[in-house]
């Protein structure tokens, strides 16, 4: 998948959410943010720090808070979507121009809450990972081969995590095994199971 280079590259490449996505950026850049791409898409900083995003989807265009989960959000608008895995980030969704006109002086209330509670240095830290649990599995080949452990000791903490979940998410015993077999090879030379995405 391509990465957008600019913001204009992005709603071209969203054209079905164009004047949704212009006008959610005039709102925003009401504010006194900087507009740049990370990940792919707009983003608005203040000092650096991230405030909101933008996102065009299949069904809905988006702005997401970073820091979200700090906004008071009296109207309830919005939503936290990857509930259980993030702390701060909120996102509000629109699935239509006459929604984000009808919502602008609230969506302008919103942005402007967070870059005072930026300025005012109000910030949700992430919380310090689970520990890492290996599956018996792994365990066992690790304990049988020293080499192998030692390959899989001088990688970082989330290269093990996933190498430890690929293992521990599969329900059949050969499943198991044959994903085994796969990382082995990786794990021996320092690959990530992510890497290629990466």
């Amino acid at each position: 998948m391509k990465m957008q280079k600019t913001v204009s590259d992005y709603i071209i490449k969203h054209s079905e959410w164009q004047n949704e996505l212009i006008l959610l950026k005039d709102l925003v850049l009401s504010q006194p943010l900087e507009e740049t791409i990370k990940w792919g898409a707009p983003v608005y900083t203040f000092k650096g720090k991230n405030i909101v995003g933008l996102g065009a989807f299949k069904s809905y265009v988006g702005l997401w808070f970073f820091q979200g989960a700090l906004l008071k959000d009296k109207e309830q608008k919005l939503v936290n979507a990857q509930e259980g895995k993030t702390q701060a980030m909120r996102q509000w969704r629109f699935n239509s121009l006459s929604e984000i006109e009808a919502n602008s002086s609230l969506i302008t209330d919103y942005v402007k809450e967070a870059v005072a509670n930026q300025k005012a240095g109000k910030e949700i830290k992430p919380k310090a990972g689970k520990p890492l649990e290996i599956p018996l599995e792994l365990q066992e080949v690790l304990h049988k081969d020293t080499e192998l452990k030692e390959a899989f000791e001088a990688l970082n903490l989330t290269r093990k995590r996933d190498f430890a979940e690929y293992i521990t998410l599969a329900k059949r015993a050969e499943t198991k095994q044959s994903r085994l077999e796969k990382i082995i090879p990786m794990i021996r030379q320092g690959i990530g199971l992510n890497d290629k995405y990466k």
